[in-house]
């Protein structure tokens, strides 16, 4: 599957600062992982630190699918909010998903200072505003519920949002937000892990899967074989090639990036912004003065119908950039699109579709993904070792 167009920010900017090689040879591991994206780097990273042995393989360079398309806006937020969230899946999951999220900020801050990552990271508060009376409403409910439940935040009223440039009538503004480079971290995360014992291949897609005498046999597009005790799928939207019947509903989603400001507007230095609209309009500022737009959200049916979108999807986030922030220009410079997936309940799929296989999925759906991938890392070991955890039951399949 095609999950981008070409020329996303991150891309162009970042070069490539790693190559992998192809597999050239018949190998074994103990655990293969399938995805070389930042949810593959960061349960290969966790899986080194129990002291286990790990492949990864990817049919691309490295990264080069929905991690580099994604806008990297890290919010504890879910993209279903959380009063609605309780209602279907119950306190505990929807007040624990919630806070899971905002100490995965934490620690993907940790990770990047231990691996001394150039991923740009900054703490920023995030700006979660209505422009019309009915959003107002649903803010207020959605304001009550997070106060219930011990999150940090404040609401925001027209006048205080004009500080900020924002023409909207009202929001909430929270605390705990971040934004990084999701390509560069990938890439130094995946040399960090190299160096630890890490074998990575790119440009090695997997055609087949076997069971074979309680090993499973991998046959690669060059016709190498890998035996592996575990496979890690972390292959996000592309999931649904492997996974049988409906777990996500597949949508393209549009961003573009501005050129760079001599200096960047005053409402972006510390915040990130997106709106109750659905779909939702997304906004953040880069570490080289840019400020990216994403939305216009779309079902997917296939990449060349999503791509050839992309020029009236540029003029619709321009709009709706302007409508919002009428005083600050937006110079266009980058514009691309990709593909990802929504749950019902906004939540990622941890574990074993099927318990007798040792096939196993970190799938961290929704515009929250990498938050998602973080919290993966917490319930990789005990479903490779059959053994319960809460992100196990909370995520699994067939809920």
């Amino acid at each position: 599957m095609k999950i981008r167009s070409p020329e996303t920010l991150w891309l162009a900017t970042d070069g490539m600062p790693q190559s992998y090689p192809s597999l050239t040879s018949n190998t074994k591991t103990e655990i293969l992982i399938i995805g070389a994206g930042i949810t593959g780097a960061l349960i290969a990273y966790s899986l080194l630190k129990e002291g286990k042995q790990v492949m990864v393989v990817d049919r691309r360079d490295v990264a080069n699918g929905s991690t580099a398309a994604s806008t990297a806006m890290l919010q504890y937020e879910i993209d279903v909010p959380l009063f609605d969230l309780i209602q279907q899946r119950g306190m505990t999951c929807g007040v624990s998903s919630y806070q899971n999220c905002q100490r995965a900020i934490d620690e993907i801050e940790g990770i990047i200072a231990q691996i001394k990552s150039d991923a740009n990271f900054e703490r920023k508060k995030s700006i979660y505003f209505a422009n019309d009376l009915k959003g107002k409403r649903f803010l207020t409910k959605e304001f009550k519920e997070r106060k219930k439940h011990g999150f940090s935040v404040k609401w925001l009223e027209k006048e205080s949002l004009k500080k900020l440039e924002l023409k909207a009538t009202a929001a909430i503004e929270s605390d705990a937000s971040a934004t990084m480079d999701p390509y560069q971290f990938t890439a130094d995360l995946l040399k960090f892990c190299t160096e630890k014992g890490l074998q990575v291949f790119d440009k090695t897609e997997v055609v087949r899967i076997k069971e074979k005498r309680g090993k499973l046999s991998v046959r690669t597009n060059k016709n190498f074989i890998i035996e592996a005790d575990h496979i890690i799928h972390c292959t996000g939207y592309e999931s649904t090639e492997t996974l049988p019947g409906k777990t996500v509903n597949l949508k393209s989603t549009y961003a573009m990036a501005s050129e760079a400001y001599s200096e960047i507007p005053i409402g972006f230095k510390d915040h990130i912004y997106w709106n109750t609209d659905s779909p939702y309009l997304y906004m953040r500022s880069t570490h080289d003065g840019r400020l990216i737009v994403g939305g216009g959200d779309e079902d997917f049916k296939n990449a060349i119908k999503r791509d050839s979108l992309l020029a009236l999807k540029e003029k619709y986030l321009k709009r709706s950039f302007k409508k919002y922030f009428p005083t600050i220009p937006f110079n266009l410079d980058y514009s691309w699109a990709g593909t990802f997936g929504e749950t019902k309940d906004g939540l990622p799929y941890f574990g074993q579709p099927n318990p007798d296989r040792n096939e196993h999925y970190i799938l961290g759906f929704g515009g929250n993904g990498i938050m998602f991938s973080v919290m993966g890392m917490q319930a990789i070991v005990p479903s490779l070792e059959g053994k319960p955890h809460p992100f196990l039951d909370y995520y699994r399949f067939h809920r």
